[in-house]
């Protein structure tokens, strides 16, 4: 049963394997649009944070230091292991001046709407259903991070929500996976 969404609203990709073939996919398309789509998956930011980067902000860090355009406040992100061995990869012709995800035209990042073209266009060549886009990445991060940790405060505080069960609603853990959790509990 799948829950109900609001025109707007994307979900987070729940399946493993789903997310490994979305990067198989990219990476045969653009090595720039695989990695936007693993750092977005790893860092948990939103697109509009994401895209002004530059080679320096993330070279040689363990932190992505970031002010966020929504909020207008400073971000502090630890970088997985994951995120630094992709971006030292990523970056290793490129000057610290560069921009990570440079635009084919012009001499700006890409925009919002073709990093939405980008994975909405890879979620359905790779036949995954339902509403995808650039804020499936950071709902992804969620999702798992909540999956692997269980600890929705932490994950409260890194998307800088007012309460966990904001954060719950917002990567997809609501009253229908309740049910499907207490359906399988036993004592």
């Amino acid at each position: 049963m799948a829950v109900k969404q609001g025109q707007n609203t994307v979900n987070p990709i729940r399946d493993l394997e789903q997310i490994q073939i979305i990067k198989e996919y990219l990476l045969h398309q653009s090595y720039r649009d695989y990695f936007l789509f693993t750092f977005g998956i790893n860092s948990g930011l939103r697109i509009n944070d994401i895209l002004k980067l530059r080679v320096i902000d993330v070279r040689n860090t363990d932190y992505l230091q970031v002010k966020e355009k929504k909020t207008n406040q400073t971000r502090k992100v630890r970088m997985t292991s994951v995120l630094k061995q992709e971006i030292e990869k990523y970056t290793r012709q490129m000057a610290d001046s560069d921009l990570l995800f440079p635009s084919r035209k012009g001499t700006g990042p890409i925009g919002r709407e073709t990093a939405w073209r980008i994975i909405n266009n890879a979620a359905q060549a790779c036949g995954i259903e339902g509403a995808t886009g650039t804020h499936s990445m950071r709902k992804t991060f969620g999702y798992h991070f909540y999956q692997q940790t269980k600890d929705v405060a932490t994950l409260q505080q890194i998307f800088g929500h007012s309460a966990p069960s904001v954060t719950l609603r917002y990567i997809g853990v609501t009253l229908e996976t309740a049910d499907q959790l207490l359906e399988q509990f036993c004592l």
